[in-house]
């Protein structure tokens, strides 16, 4: 009888939580949508299907690869279209997600562990269907050959193990990280049959296979892909997919120059543009015939999503960028104000946050429960961080950056630097360095940063060069500055790991891209991980912001809070924009 009780006991220690098995997560709290939801409120549940979308190339100049897991090569556009995950996100909340392949998901309240229960329907495009192996398969391809964020996304993972043909369950190392059964959710499920006896590491232009509502059809690297809706795809009526991938066809052109693209669009060789330039939007429709005559449209629409930070990023591998003053006194040569004024015809705002155009956003002096995670650190910190409230220089917008200019060299002499016969030296060597750019249009912004660091002695080229060149330079932290940009969603997470994270640094193809490596840092992004609800997510987030700036790892740019659409008016669009903006897969074709 003893001996039965002791069994028992055990068996009750070993045994997981109990958990309900429900349709979705929210990481703080509960989710919007209840269980018996027919569809997102910004999507039309009733759009028609058919038609085509022609778009213009996202994903540079040319694509050698339709893998787009790993770091090798360069993906095309939307190369991730054919490959559904576990679970959906919706465009209107800070971080829920709701089944997808997954019909159900369990977790305890310490989200310990996570349980997804797949949809006995959801099959690959060969008909096969989509078992826990792919599962497993999928996780433990992704962690060693996938791009590197796969690895600090799921290091938390202490054991995968399959429960039955359709279950798996994910257990999570000790510890606070409430996010974990959502990442798993996001992760792009691989057919194993299909990999197996393929290498998954090296780039292909084979058509992978997948289980979504697009598969790739033809495609000419350089030229152009297109991708084919999937008329029998298992999901199309599921509450997460109605309303949603609406296009039979959807192309997308590849173009060298921007400028080049913005006349073939006006000249309708495609659909719809999301413009990112502000000199084209205020001026490049201007004589655009359709637009005036109303065949054609130009909207901005307003978002509430936070837009992460776009800024030149300095690579800390390189001594030149060791001290903190002469970071900072880069940055004091960059005139936003001019920039704003004579190049972006007003339209923008500067970044003063790795979170902007957001709650997440540091402002003021830091808040009692920021100073709950900021105290401990207060050593290994810049002073700053506690005393001032961050603002990007300023100057009068005139081309007058002497004042500046003035601070500038005071940092720069501080840190050891001085002018010989127009030269800033150090050690008898110049300070000289190389802008690497992948686009010509960012010419026109550097160019004047370059004049006015090379008034204060400073020798800064430009390099532009091709999409495959710069990937592998970046990749490989071949570079000096670069621009780059780390989006954000508005509930920030494991991915802080991969884009600050000392054990990202020397991580080929990571996210940190400026090669950050600081305990303080690392520090406060486990305690942002570890935020228990949205308050202390908020606090803790706004703490590791201030942290970042005030290290000046960057040079700020510019943020919008709309998005700036151009289309021929031959869609239809619901009438809902989510807080994450405008969601061109929910518009569908008139004709």
């Amino acid at each position: 009888m003893i001996r039965r009780l002791l069994v028992l006991a055990l068996l009750l220690t070993a045994s997981p939580a109990r958990a309900q098995a429900v349709h979705g997560l929210a990481m703080h709290g509960q989710p919007k949508y209840g269980p018996d939801f027919t569809h997102f409120d910004y999507v039309n549940p009733d759009a028609p299907k058919g038609g085509e979308l022609r778009l213009a190339n996202g994903a540079g100049t040319t694509f050698d690869s339709l893998n787009p897991f790993i770091i090798k090569g360069v993906p095309a556009a939307a190369a991730e279209s054919p490959f559904e995950t576990l679970m959906a996100g919706s465009a209107d909340e800070a971080f829920s997600e709701y089944g997808l392949i997954a019909q159900s998901v369990e977790t305890p309240a310490d989200r310990s562990w996570v349980i997804f229960t797949l949809r006995p329907e959801a099959r690959w495009h060969d008909g096969k269907p989509i078992t826990a192996d792919d599962v497993l398969f999928s996780f433990e391809t992704l962690k060693a050959k996938g791009s590197p964020q796969y690895r600090f996304y799921y290091q938390a993972v202490e054991a995968a193990e399959k429960l039955d043909a359709h279950r798996v369950r994910f257990r999570f190392r000790a510890g606070d990280n409430r996010e974990m059964p959502l990442v798993m959710g996001q992760m792009p499920i691989l057919a194993e049959h299909y990999w197996r006896g393929r290498e998954f590491g090296n780039t292909t232009l084979e058509p992978p296979l997948g289980s979504g509502p697009y598969k790739i059809g033809a495609f000419e690297p350089g030229r152009f892909i297109t991708y084919e809706r999937v008329k029998d795809y298992w999901g199309k009526n599921l509450p997460v997919r109605r309303g949603l991938n609406n296009f039979d066809r959807i192309r997308y052109d590849y173009y060298r120059d921007s400028t080049v693209a913005l006349e073939a669009f006006k000249a309708g060789e495609f659909d719809l543009r999301m413009e990112n330039e502000a000199k084209k939007w205020a001026t490049g429709y201007a004589d655009w015939t359709a637009l005036k005559d109303g065949r054609a449209k130009k909207q901005t629409f307003a978002h509430h999503r936070t837009s992460g930070m776009q800024a030149y990023a300095f690579n800390l591998r390189r001594l030149l960028f060791d001290d903190v003053r002469v970071r900072q006194a880069l940055g004091l040569a960059f005139d936003f104000q001019w920039t704003g004024r004579t190049l972006f015809y007003g339209q923008y705002e500067r970044s003063e946050s790795f979170f902007s155009n957001s709650e997440l956003a540091a402002a003021g002096l830091p808040s009692p429960a920021e100073l709950a995670v900021l105290n401990p650190l207060r050593g290994q910190l810049p002073p700053e961080v506690f005393t001032t409230e961050f603002h990007a220089p300023v100057t009068d917008g005139t081309g007058n950056v002497r004042p500046n200019l003035r601070l500038a060299m005071a940092f720069l002499e501080q840190a050891g630097w001085h002018v010989e016969n127009g030269q800033l030296i150090k050690d008898g060597q110049p300070f000289r360095f190389e802008i690497l750019l992948d686009a010509p249009m960012w010419e026109r912004i550097t160019l004047p940063y370059v004049r006015n660091l090379a008034r204060l002695g400073i020798e800064a080229n430009v390099r532009t060069v091709d999409t495959a060149q710069y990937k592998n330079r970046v990749d490989h932290h071949d570079f000096d500055v670069v621009v780059n940009a780390w989006g954000q969603s508005l509930s920030p997470g494991n991915e802080q790991r991969g884009y600050w994270g000392a054990a990202a640094a020397d991580e080929p193809g990571s996210d940190n891209v400026c090669g950050i490596k600081n305990p303080a840092i690392d520090t406060l992004v486990e305690k942002l991980v570890a935020s228990p609800d949205r308050e202390t997510l908020v606090a803790r987030t706004r703490a590791l912001d201030r942290a970042l700036l005030w290290n000046f790892y960057v040079v700020p740019h510019w943020h919008l809070g709309v998005d700036r659409v151009a289309w021929w008016d031959k869609f239809g669009m619901p009438s809902v924009v989510p807080q994450q903006g405008v969601q061109i897969m929910a518009w569908w074709s008139k004709s």
